[in-house]
């Protein structure tokens, strides 16, 4: 198969080859045309246009609920119609902080002294001189004024707060002083209200972006003494508008009412929260006098940290912020499938911003602009749907992918083939991934099909070589995949933070994140142009090698005669997972079991790897039943639908996945079989039993329908031998 290269800005089709391996899903006849699709595919790459799209999309700063992002809107909108795609407007009424309203934060004992809360104008950055960038803040602050003493609180997290009390001290009716890492922001505003503290200062520390970690910005890419972290706080138990759990936000004008939760019965924040650069928190930590920090609690800023700041250091905090129902726009762009439209292929991307977005998020979006244009330059229609779909509102709480899944729930259950994330998939030159387990042959095959720009290696070379490639490895480490064979990189699973939750955790569709990263001054003003051109790729030949992966996997699903799916990494990943769960439920009940899940899952792994030799075999030789096609690929697009549990899981029913979920303590982390992570977290043994009973009809149901598809396909069907328990 041919390599490409970058000439004058557009990807062309080299005379250098490589071996092409099988196609996973393809006949041996249809292998071939599948090659010369994605050898055309492949020559419509414009770096220049990446570089358009990019340069229009963050021109501005543009908030959700702003006119600017308003624009945003339209021009997505615009480039996809002109593409040839047909373009829906989904609009969705959410409750939100529309502006940052008032904030600040002054020292006032010992001295008078107001703290900065917006970063610098950078003669070398003309960006940062916009009139519409905003302070630092928080969205879903609580609004008050307290001015007393203060505490820190390290990163703000569960085990922080609870180390502090066994230390004797207290946070009642101080303000809580915590650096930025760790947990989601929203959580350290949860556990400090709940531990009674009158408000939150968050800070970026230099210890975990900053001069500790290499040269700071403007000259280098680290965050500097004015650099602030903005973000949502919103910690409601489900995902999407806080109003409207399980249904979508529907205009509060349109045809069809939903039912809103009252304000004051939604889980917000009471307590005023706000963030700040460390060139403004030093002014606090330096004049405290409290008892110096346990290990590990020091950061990086040239003075001794101390636990309080003692009754001689005052502190205020000021933050007025209201909430009102703000108009969002899901922006879905559909090339229908030229033999089973019904049959959905869905990439996103959100497209608001906490200022310009460069990196995080439009990055991304630009890249799934070309995608479009070069789907639309394709002289033949994929075979199934592609749906390229831009969301609104995920910096609040990924908001607008969640309404939009909500709202199209009973479609998306009966079509959707995988949902595929990019958000700021090109800040970088560093490639990596994560996906469910179904979907990580195909990231890896995709990956082999593309060059690398200007290395004269694959992608997949370049993964594999680059630090984060393991090789030979069978741990498994922080939540990730094992890696089971040589030649294959380290592909993690997908955690919270980004669209792929409610596709995934509760409406149990395979989903993947996939891309480039690298340097990033997030969620901070100085995520502009100046920052893309300087520091992350000035040539924007990533953003065509990145749609070149994208549109490979995009392409496969859409034409594979077999959906691609890796249906024997359930069992490897499970076996791993469960074997994970037990270890943790061990530590505090030391006789616990899981040997007939794990039993389950070996059968489990029989019947899949029956099925991966006999559909090999079957493609091989091209002997696949068209007539049994549509029926087996109907079964295989429900294999991920096993985990979905109608009770959910404890911390919040809508996460209805056995499978996977954010973690509910540090809103980012992944948790493989998160109703055992949540039992172990609580050291329980009382809830066991039912999850088992719960855990076994999963992997039975996953188990018959992989059994079911054996008997189609006409091999060696497999046994249910341990599927009852």
């Amino acid at each position: 198969m041919q390599k490409t290269f970058l000439i004058g800005g557009l990807l062309c089709a080299s005379t250098l080859s490589f071996a092409q391996k099988n196609i996973s899903g393809f006949s041996a006849s249809n292998q071939s045309k599948q090659e010369k699709i994605e050898q055309e595919y492949r020559t419509k790459q414009s770096a220049e246009r990446f570089k358009t799209h990019l340069q229009k999309l963050t021109s501005v700063p543009h908030l959700a609920g702003t006119p600017e992002n308003e624009k945003v809107r339209d021009y997505i909108a615009d480039i996809m119609r002109k593409a040839g795609l047909q373009v829906e407007i989904f609009p969705h009424d959410i409750y939100l902080s529309k502006s940052p309203g008032e904030s600040l934060v002054e020292v006032v004992e010992p001295v008078r002294l107001p703290l900065n809360n917006r970063e610098y104008i950078v003669k070398e950055d003309k960006y940062s001189s916009d009139p519409r960038l905003t302070p630092g803040w928080n969205s879903y602050s609580g609004s008050g004024d307290v001015t007393t003493e203060v505490v820190y609180a390290n990163y703000g997290r569960k085990e922080d707060f609870e180390q502090l009390k066994t230390m004797g001290v207290s946070v009642k009716g101080k303000i809580v002083l915590a650096r930025y890492g760790g947990n989601f922001r929203g959580y350290k505003a949860k556990h400090a209200e709940a531990a009674g503290a009158a408000g939150v200062i968050i800070y970026t520390d230099p210890a975990d972006n900053g001069y500790t970690k290499g040269i700071t910005f403007p000259e280098g890419s680290q965050s500097n003494d004015n650099t602030i972290q903005r973000g949502s706080l919103l910690t409601v138990d489900y995902t999407g508008d806080p109003l409207t759990p399980f249904e979508p936000a529907l205009p509060l004008d349109g045809p069809k009412k939903v039912k809103r939760l009252d304000p004051k019965d939604a889980a917000f924040h009471k307590i005023p929260v706000t963030p700040l650069p460390w060139g403004s928190a030093v002014e606090i930590l330096k004049r405290m006098t409290g008892k110096g920090v346990p290990t590990g609690w020091q950061g990086g800023l040239p003075l001794a940290y101390r636990l309080e700041g003692g009754p001689e250091l005052k502190v205020r905090l000021k933050v007025k912020q209201d909430k009102e129902f703000v108009r969002i726009y899901e922006v879905v762009g559909t090339l229908t499938g030229s033999e089973f439209p019904d049959e959905w292929i869905i990439a996103g991307c959100h497209y608001d911003a906490w200022s310009f977005g460069s990196t995080d998020p439009n990055s991304g979006t630009a890249m799934l602009l070309t995608l479009a244009e070069s789907l639309g330059k394709m002289p033949q229609k994929p075979k199934r749907t592609i749906k390229i779909c831009h969301w609104d509102a995920e910096e609040h709480g990924v908001i607008g992918s969640a309404e939009w899944v909500e709202q199209m729930r009973d479609e998306l259950s009966a079509k959707a083939v995988a949902y595929m994330n990019y958000d700021a998939a090109v800040s970088g030159k560093i490639f990596g991934g994560s996906a469910s387990p179904s979907l990580k042959k195909l990231l890896i095959e995709a990956s082999q099909a593309v060059e690398y720009p200007d290395s004269n290696k694959t992608v997949y070379e370049h993964w594999m070589a680059q630090k984060g490639g393991r090789r030979g490895s069978t741990t498994n480490v922080g939540g990730s995949a094992p890696v089971l064979a040589d030649s294959e990189p380290s592909i993690g699973n997908l955690g919270g933070g980004s669209d792929h939750i409610a596709f995934y955790m509760h409406a149990g569709i395979p989903s993947l994140s996939a891309g480039v990263g690298g340097p990033t001054l997030y969620h901070s003003q100085y995520d502009d142009l100046f920052f893309y051109n300087k520091f992350v790729d000035s040539t924007y030949k990533m953003g065509p090698m990145v749609e070149q992966v994208v549109g490979t996997m995009s392409l496969r699903l859409a034409n594979a005669d077999i959906l691609p799916y890796d249906v024997s990494r359930y069992a490897t990943d499970l076996a791993t997972h469960l074997k994970t769960a037990e270890k943790a439920i061990k530590a505090y009940a030391p006789t616990y079991s899981l040997d007939k899940l794990l039993a389950q899952v070996e059968t489990l792994k029989q019947n899949a790897q029956n099925y991966e030799s006999r559909i090999k075999t079957l493609l091989a030789a091209d002997q696949i039943d068209k007539a049994k096609v549509t029926a087996i690929n109907k079964e295989l697009r429900d294999l991920e639908k096993a985990f979905i549990d109608p009770k959910g899981m404890a911390y919040g029913s809508w996460y209805r996945s056995l499978y996977a979920s954010s973690d509910p303590y540090s809103g980012y982390a992944s948790w493989m079989l998160p109703a055992f992570q949540y039992e172990a977290s609580l050291k329980s043994t009382a809830n066991l039993p039912d999850l088992e009973a719960r855990h076994a009809k999963a992997i039975d149901t996953l188990n018959t329908k992989i059994v079911a598809i054996n008997q189609q396909l006409g091999g060696a069907s497999g046994s249910l031998g341990g599927g009852k328990n």
